[in-house]
């Protein structure tokens, strides 16, 4: 049995049954086996019984990271600057950092370098994203509400001077955070008058 062998696994994410099959030992061996690897840095465990190899996880591609990071917490969904990014909506870059919104709790996993980072809303606001290939993410319109509904509550600093608002469709932003409060109304309010960007 080599840790090798465990190349020949084709599946991205594998959990111990496909361990198990690789190098012919029995499921609880190969918990066992998964465990001591995860320790020595052989393998990455992304969640209960869910596995990568190292090697792989450093090669991803951006779409596959942001798989990554709905498998982490779900649910959850891509969204705040990580979502503006994609869009080419900001122009703030934020290297090895992923954003996420969840309904779980607010926390930051770090995996090789690569932080992934979930900011808990309300369920009445988890709304206004999509499933995008194989991983959810925001509209742009949502990302940006995300981003102002947060940042009014200090619990986010967003570079709005980053933002080309020209590309969002500022009436969809107003109508998600009309589901909030009178105080990221206002919040909301004083951006558009300072960017002068939309009136209400």
């Amino acid at each position: 049995m080599k840790f090798t062998d465990l190349n020949r696994i084709s599946k991205l994410f594998f959990g111990t049954i496909d361990i198990a099959k690789e190098l012919s030992i029995t499921q609880e061996s190969a918990r066992i086996t998964a465990v001591r690897y995860t320790k020595k840095k052989l393998l990455i465990r992304l969640k209960r019984d869910l596995y990568i190899l190292p090697s792989r996880f450093d090669k991803l591609k951006e779409e596959e990271i942001f798989h990554v990071a709905n498998i982490l917490q779900t649910p959850s969904y891509i969204s705040l600057t990580t979502a503006l990014s994609y869009y080419n909506i900001t122009t703030q870059q934020q290297r090895n950092y992923i954003e996420s919104i969840g309904l779980k709790r607010t926390r930051t996993f770090e995996i090789n370098q690569l932080n992934f980072s979930f900011s808990l809303i309300k369920k009445s606001l988890y709304t206004g994203f999509g499933l995008n290939d194989n991983y959810f993410i925001a509209t742009p319109e949502k990302a940006l509400a995300d981003s102002i509904y947060l940042s009014s509550l200090k619990k986010y600093n967003c570079d709005f001077n980053a933002i080309n608002f020209s590309k969002i469709k500022l009436k969809t932003v107003n109508e998600y955070l009309l589901k909030t409060n009178s105080h990221v109304l206002s919040y909301w309010k004083n951006i558009c008058r300072t960017y002068k960007i939309w009136k209400h």
